[in-house]
């Protein structure tokens, strides 16, 4: 099979799909790879490590997609790529379209078959969105822990505080692995922290990162209280394929205090507070009621190349496997199908 992966161009996203290393593991397995020139680039890999594993170095977009079957791409199509998009293509990448109804029609409409990333489904485990959910999860508590500083807006806190000073408070909703390894990195900085979950599996996992860090039964009024007290509120919610719950009001957020962060890593799925929007690395935060907002939407993209190594990894058994002629019978990626033939077959999507 003809596998293209291009170069991301949503704002400042230096990930690529897959890396020279992967690419050299699918040659190797009798698969043709076409790579976009650069496509690579952010992520410390040239268009020479390409060619030397194996893959085809094209000069631009159009000629990637005019030449691929299957296209391997990191974030879902921005709309500059739609008009490339065929409906012969197999596209396999993040999507996330409970929160982008204007793409869901327009893959609609191509009627092209499209996989995303975050529904490949085993048994309840979402192993292609694992990778990049660590990352998002870290990546939340340093980037808070940034924006309490007084020079950025926030609140003037020391997450971990000091001797003879308070700690500070991060609030998390969701243990999951965002969640959880947001809370991970909370809990080694010394942060007081709190993590809201209704798996009392989880909730327990959480209450062994150290003596700092509470396991919380998501009720709705512990959340709102916590909230209040929150120096960093970090919301980790997912329903695989479905837009994220709104878990904190906007009269809730009115009443946080000021200079106080918000990071909806949910933001991705339309956000699990009421009061994000979705943000890019060019201009990530906002203030509303007084409460530093940071919604960015492709949190992994600011450490590309971390974030491709992982990704590759995970990625490369399943990009074989679509390969084969039967995939569609494979529970896995049968999972992953939002959208084929002009139609929406990801059940939580329909009801979205």
């Amino acid at each position: 099979m003809k596998i293209g992966i291009p170069k991301e161009i949503k704002i400042l996203e230096g990930r690529v799909a897959l890396i020279p290393d992967a690419v050299a593991e699918l040659v190797h397995h009798g698969q043709q790879v076409f790579i976009e020139t650069r496509a690579g680039l952010l992520s410390g890999y040239d268009d020479s490590a390409y060619e030397q594993a194996g893959a085809t170095v094209l000069p631009d977009a159009e000629s990637l997609y005019a030449e691929a079957e299957l296209i391997v791409k990191v974030k879902e199509p921005q709309p500059a790529e739609w008009e490339r998009l065929r409906e012969d293509h197999l596209l396999f990448s993040f999507l996330h379209l409970a929160a982008e109804p204007a793409l869901t029609r327009a893959l609609q409409d191509i009627g092209l078959t499209a996989v995303a990333f975050e529904t490949v489904n085993v048994q309840g485990r979402l192993p292609l969105l694992a990778p990049m959910s660590r990352i998002a999860g870290r990546i939340a508590t340093q980037t808070g822990a940034n924006l309490l500083q007084q020079p950025q807006g926030g609140r003037g806190v020391l997450i971990g505080g000091v001797p003879g000073t308070e700690r500070g408070h991060i609030v998390i909703l969701g243990a999951g692995m965002a969640g959880g390894h947001a809370a991970m990195m909370a809990a080694g900085m010394g942060a007081t922290v709190s993590v809201f979950d209704l798996n009392d599996d989880k909730l327990g996992q959480m209450r062994a990162l150290g003596a700092n860090v509470s396991g919380l039964h998501a009720y709705r009024s512990a959340i709102h209280e916590a909230v209040l007290q929150a120096d960093l509120l970090i919301g980790a919610v997912l329903i695989p394929g479905a837009r994220a719950p709104h878990l904190v009001s906007a009269e809730t957020v009115s009443q946080m205090r000021p200079g106080s962060v918000i990071i909806d890593i949910s933001v991705d799925q339309g956000g699990c507070i009421e009061t994000t929007r979705p943000t890019s690395y060019a201009d990530p935060t906002f203030i509303h009621e007084g409460v530093v907002h940071y919604g960015v939407t492709n949190m992994p993209g600011a450490v590309p190349r971390t974030a491709s190594q992982a990704l590759s990894a995970a990625l490369v058994p399943y990009i074989l496997r679509l390969t084969e002629p039967d995939w569609q019978s494979r529970p896995d990626l049968a999972a992953g199908i939002n959208v084929a033939g002009g139609k929406i077959l990801l059940s939580a999507l329909s009801e979205t």
